[in-house]
């Protein structure tokens, strides 16, 4: 019988670490780059005494009282025994480690296509966009210790009637959240109630189950002044308020009664940081004669505001903080060359990681753990969980979108104009696996 999956205790030290094509509406958006007891005592019975050749073969009191002594020796014993060496488990349960395990084959295929959602950001569908191997989407995850099942649109839209969800960083979200709607749009397809502009933040209505799902753009979790276009050119530094939680996501906080957030990515780029109403350094802006910070420390300390946040807050949601999302860029990076050309996942321990995943992985297992630490047993400290995607994604090199970000005109594939992006995801592909995390932390 297969064991019953559960997330691992998140204060627990976490281990380092899926057709036919058919033209659909994308969904619209910009391409920007870039979670003792005791044992009963024995029941008395009453000793009747005996004379002589009763049955007993021996009579008078010395005789009763020894056996009397005997009998509670024997009591006393079982009494002393009966003690577990240890703690027994609370519950009967036993625990399965969901980010654990390995990619397996898996015959039926992904839940959808692009043919029967229309709900896929015109980057990542690699299969409009022309990939022609199809081997990516016959995966599934499996733990080592437990089976995980596939999503039930029905049964997740049942349990969130009348429910907000929100979603609240970057473009990786994003694509979490393209998988998501498209799971769900197999028992109902939601309404678009809300977007801005440039359909970073947007809103879906399932109107049949009053369960709303919410993108939220934050790509720093704390206040910040972007200056980019889709394809991530700047026109000037990026500015970074260190001591403000970006109003964007904290305002709405109250709104959500699940919140799935992450971050990381964007502090690798270039920005001037602000404290306190001033200047007080830089990353990488090599032209400005302002200290150089870096990053990691920056990183470290808004994962600390955003978990104070979240711990002080007298709002109580389900919040599932999503890790680090690697990347598989080979021979150079997205603006320089680099590709990621590999068909298949790699086997437990193949992947190592790379410099930056060395950095900002542990930064966010140290904090997540300090959080749980101050958060003790109170409620919010049961409501806060670690989705840890990092290992099963680290080993999937084979479902980002490649050369396939935009249509592919065949013979192009090795051309030096065309734009690898090896840090998002196909959609369907690997990352409907965290999604079917999800629901088993979320509903199990």
């Amino acid at each position: 019988m297969s064991k019953i999956c559960q997330s691992p205790n998140p204060t627990a030290p976490v281990s380092a670490l899926d057709l036919e094509l058919e033209i659909s509406p994308p969904m619209a958006s910009t391409s920007r780059w870039w979670w003792s007891s005791w044992a009963p005592l024995p029941s008395s019975s009453s000793c009747r005494h005996h004379k002589g050749g009763d049955g007993w073969g021996l009579g008078g009191p010395v005789v009763v009282k020894a056996v009397g002594w005997l009998l509670l020796a024997g009591l006393l014993f079982r009494v002393l025994f009966s003690f577990p060496s240890s703690p027994p488990e609370i519950s009967s349960k036993e625990k399965c480690n969901l980010f654990d395990g390995e990619w397996v084959p898996n015959p039926s295929g992904p839940a959808y296509t692009n043919k029967t959602c229309r709900f896929i950001d015109g980057h990542q569908n690699c299969m409009l966009n022309g990939r022609p191997d199809m081997s990516y989407l016959h995966w599934k995850w499996r733990p080592y210790d437990c089976e995980l099942p596939q999503f039930d649109e029905v049964r997740f839209l049942t349990a969130m009637r009348n429910k907000s969800w929100g979603l609240i960083g970057d473009s990786i979200l994003r694509n979490q959240i393209q998988s998501l709607i498209c799971l769900l749009s197999k028992a109902e397809e939601p309404v678009d109630v809300y977007h801005d502009k440039e359909y970073r933040n947007r809103r879906w209505h399932f109107q049949s189950y009053n369960f709303t799902v919410s993108l939220v753009w934050s790509p720093f979790l704390v206040k910040s002044a972007v200056f980019e276009n889709e394809n991530g050119q700047s026109t000037s530094e990026i500015q970074l308020h260190l001591d403000i939680l970006d109003p964007i996501w904290s305002n709405q906080y109250e709104n959500f009664d699940y919140v799935v957030i992450a971050g990381g990515q964007w502090f690798l780029k270039i920005a001037v940081y602000w404290e306190n109403g001033r200047v007080i350094g830089c990353h990488y802006c090599k032209d400005k004669k302002l200290p150089e910070l870096g990053f990691e420390q920056l990183y470290r300390r808004t994962l600390q505001q955003v978990f104070r946040f979240i711990g002080s807050s007298n709002h109580k949601p389900v919040v599932l903080f999503r890790t680090w999302a690697p990347d598989h860029f080979e021979n150079g990076e997205w603006y320089n060359g680099g590709t990621c050309s590999q068909v298949s996942p790699y086997k437990k321990g193949e992947y190592r990681g790379n410099d930056i995943d060395h950095i900002m992985r542990p930064i966010e297992l140290e904090e997540f753990r300090k959080a749980m630490a101050a958060l003790g047993g109170s409620q919010n400290a049961a409501n806060l969980k670690l989705l840890d995607t990092y290992s099963l994604s680290s080993m999937r090199p084979d479902g980002h979108v490649g050369p396939y970000r935009y249509p592919f005109v065949k013979g192009d594939k090795d051309a030096k104009s065309v734009q690898n992006d090896c840090l998002h995801w196909c959609v369907p592909g690997p990352i409907d696996a965290w999604n079917d995390l999800v629901m088993e932390m979320v509903l199990n």
